[in-house]
């Protein structure tokens, strides 16, 4: 008889935030079928969470271990949740590093980790051979406003020491590269990859071995960790191993309690625009510029992309949902501020209209280091990308299947050491930090919103 040791109830699921703008326009149609759990199973591994951390785990695991079955199990489809609804960037270059006086071995580790998800990335896309989107078309870092121009100061110091390398560009300059006025002064640097992130993960979904079995709109009602059994609406799984490859979702499971934050981030993406609309500017024609990404000097500013079928992308509006979903009504009125970042952006385009709006969360921890271990025996844990979430969770997920495995290197050395991240609060009073800490970026970006 099992013996209920520690069952933990799943009392919050992933939702739908809007309309999935990437997932809704995925360019081909998904090559495998959705499968859902349909009856009792054992499994050597179970994996929980179909994201780019988990996926990457149960690939390099089944590489790993041949003879095991593998499950990953979801609560939505691949390509719904957080992993496709990011802004698309494939970061190279690391984030959240300390400019003034940079830890210039830390860095360049993370940088090349970094170039390794992205390597493997591009290993998968090419072999599947299905439009994802995949352009490396590098990333503006870029301010309108000159106060936020030490920002892009403190970047071109930490690249300095890391040796990589970067253009410095400027007003009729930058606008002729981006097809707008708006920003003053960026920092391009060659090696970020933009895609669409639902058509990537799904993309990476159908590579997976033989050996792994993935199971969609399989939501977890109860985990008993002692005895490595999940309970879903229909059926009982059980393992040997347990994976949770749940970002902001992991406190639901009762696991690493006050270290992280889900914070929602909006995002909108208009139609495709026309060739009339693409030479509107008397400058400039926007069919004439390649596919771009840009990310702001202040961390609350607004993200933007040209896409490769001339979409305008526009991501802005940080909050905190305890709830883990976001209301309509909130989505809405990130909507009408995207509106306002977009006009700014782009006044030629006045009656291009968003075809999609969509909320999803960015897990953060805050000192950014992420949770990367074994919680109890033969339990384990990632989460917590701090928004570089594409490369950071496909080399946290390689990474983890070596730890689980006993397959040491450097480089899983390096991930063990920096996996600490630091207490917060519990609710209410992060909840109260949460909104105060971001109603002040947001003040303090400004004309960068």
């Amino acid at each position: 008889m099992i013996e209920n040791f520690y069952m933990q109830q799943i009392k919050r699921l992933p939702a739908i935030d809007g309309q999935l703008g990437w997932f809704e326009s995925v360019p081909f149609t998904r090559p495998m079928p959705v499968q859902q759990a349909e009856k009792d199973e054992y499994f050597d591994i179970i994996v929980v969470g179909a994201g780019f951390s988990g996926l990457a785990t149960a690939d390099r695991l089944a590489q790993l271990r041949p003879e095991a079955r593998i499950a990953i199990i979801d609560a939505m489809e691949v390509g719904q949740g957080s992993s496709g609804r990011n802004a698309g960037f494939i970061i190279d270059l690391p984030h959240n590093v300390d400019p003034t006086e940079p830890d210039t071995l830390a860095t360049t580790q993370v940088r090349d980790l970094n170039k390794f998800a992205i390597q493997r990335l591009d290993r998968i896309q090419k072999q599947q051979g299905l439009d994802v989107c995949w352009h490396q078309a590098g990333k503006y870092l870029a301010a309108h406003e000159e106060k936020h121009f030490s920002g892009l100061t403190d970047f071109v110091n930490t690249l300095e020491a890391i040796g990589e390398p970067y253009e410095i560009l400027s007003d009729d300059e930058l606008a002729k590269r981006l097809g707008t006025h708006y920003y003053k002064r960026a920092i391009y640097t060659p090696g970020n990859i933009l895609v669409n992130p639902a058509a990537l993960a799904i993309s990476v979904a159908s590579a997976l071995p033989d050996n792994v079995t993935l199971l969609e709109n399989t939501p977890v009602d109860e985990i008993d960790f002692a005895n490595k059994v999940i309970q879903t609406p229909k059926v009982r799984l059980s393992a040997d191993i347990i994976v949770l490859a749940t970002n902001a979702f992991t406190e639901q499971f009762g696991v690493s309690n006050n270290r992280i934050t889900p914070i929602f981030t909006y995002a909108s993406l208009t139609r495709p625009l026309t060739d009339d609309e693409m030479s509107r500017c008397k400058d400039f024609s926007l069919k004439n510029i390649e596919p771009w990404g840009l990310t702001s000097a202040h961390p609350a500013g607004t993200t933007v992309r040209l896409t490769d079928d001339k979409r305008i992308f526009i991501r802005n509006t940080l909050n905190y949902q305890p709830n883990l979903s976001s209301p309509q009504a909130v989505i809405d009125k990130a909507k009408a501020k995207h509106r306002k970042s977009y006009l700014a952006r782009f006044p030629q385009l006045p009656d291009v209209p968003f075809e999609y709006t969509w909320g999803g969360m960015i897990c953060v921890t805050m000192n950014h280091e992420p949770i990367f271990k074994e919680h109890t025996a033969g339990v384990y844990v990632i989460a917590a990308m701090n928004g570089v979430g594409v490369a950071k969770g496909t080399y946290l997920g390689h990474y983890m299947a070596e730890y689980i495995c006993g397959k040491d290197s450097p480089e899983l050395d390096f991930i063990l050491k920096h996996a600490t991240p630091s207490w917060m609060p519990p609710d209410p009073l992060r909840s109260v930090g949460a909104h105060m800490r971001l109603s002040f970026e947001e003040r303090m970006a400004k004309g960068e919103v």
